[in-house]
């Protein structure tokens, strides 16, 4: 099944997961397994730190679409008729006639899913130079401080912490600081 092409389909954001799962009973109870061999929700893995913890959730990389893989001689109008009557499938992209993703889109957008396993380890919010932080690990908890640098890499932070009215640079890990709101 070399020949399968990847198809974008539109649907409603947020409920990407969902459909998915739809999708697959109505191909399992249509025996269309060979016809539709993949569908992937595009997510990457990012992480938020909160309340001290590391909190991994997946991220949508396209919100409102759905990759399907299939072969597409056997997409005919009773498959696309059957995947877009679907609740909250709005339509694939050249509606009644899908039209193939090219191989590098489909190639750059999974490969970002499959290294987002690997990795999976963006920050959602992000430190920024200059930004307050609260240290609330180490000897300095409770100290408040300004990044003076940030290491995304090592996930380090250079903060500089105001000790008896002088500055003072004290490098951190990322899990030892919180953002001041």
């Amino acid at each position: 099944m070399a020949d399968n092409k990847w198809y974008s389909l539109r649907v409603i954001s947020g409920k990407e997961k969902k459909i998915k799962e739809r999708i697959e009973k109505e191909i399992e109870r249509n025996n269309w397994g060979d016809l539709v061999t993949k569908i992937v929700v595009p997510t990457e893995k990012v992480y938020k730190i909160r309340s001290g913890k590391k909190v991994i959730s997946d991220r949508n990389i396209l919100p409102g679409y759905i990759l399907v893989e299939a072969d597409p001689y056997a997409l005919n109008a009773e498959v696309v008729d059957a995947i877009t009557s679907l609740p909250n499938v709005i339509h694939f992209l050249g509606k009644s006639e899908p039209v193939p993703m090219r191989e590098s889109e489909a190639n750059r957008l999974l490969g970002k899913v499959d290294e987002s396993l690997e990795a999976g380890d963006t920050m959602i919010e992000p430190f920024i130079e200059g930004e307050t932080v609260k240290i609330i690990d180490g000897p300095f908890n409770e100290f408040v401080g300004d990044i003076q640098e940030v290491n995304e890499e090592k996930k380090k932070l250079k903060v500089i912490v105001k000790i008896f009215g002088r500055g003072t640079e004290v490098e951190l890990n990322f899990m030892q600081v919180e953002k001041q709101s």
